[in-house]
């Protein structure tokens, strides 16, 4: 039997799996429905010049990785289908795949070399 605190570790972060889905959902509806492409490709926090270049992306990889945070939701809370290490494991290979994605997007949509100096007059 798991001790109380993996117990009370597992339910914490269950619970905090519906907030990140939620978050990640919402920013697919934003990018595909209202077309706001301020948090595609962000790299410290600003979006790359030609962001409506790399929106189709930035939507799949939160939507892909939103729908499978839902589906580990509704399989643990509503069907009691997957088992505890199941169930860990897909949110954090999901959690862990799609925050790489997204950095790797950033990266590439602004550049991998070091930032280009302005020449001034």
């Amino acid at each position: 039997m798991p001790l109380p605190s993996v117990i009370i570790f597992n339910w914490i972060f269950l619970l905090a799996l519906l907030p990140v889905s939620f978050f990640w959902l919402r920013r697919a509806y934003r990018i595909l429905v209202k077309r706001d492409f301020s948090e595609v490709a962000l790299k410290r926090g600003m979006p790359p010049p030609n962001a409506e270049k790399y929106a189709p992306y930035e939507m799949v990889i939160n939507l892909v990785g939103g729908v499978v945070l839902v589906g580990v939701l509704v399989a643990v809370l509503g069907f009691q289908a997957l088992a505890s290490e199941d169930w860990i494991a897909a949110a954090g290979i999901t959690l862990w795949c799609k925050l790489l994605a997204s950095f790797a997007l950033g990266r590439q949509a602004h550049g991998l070399g070091p930032a280009k100096k302005k020449q001034g007059s």
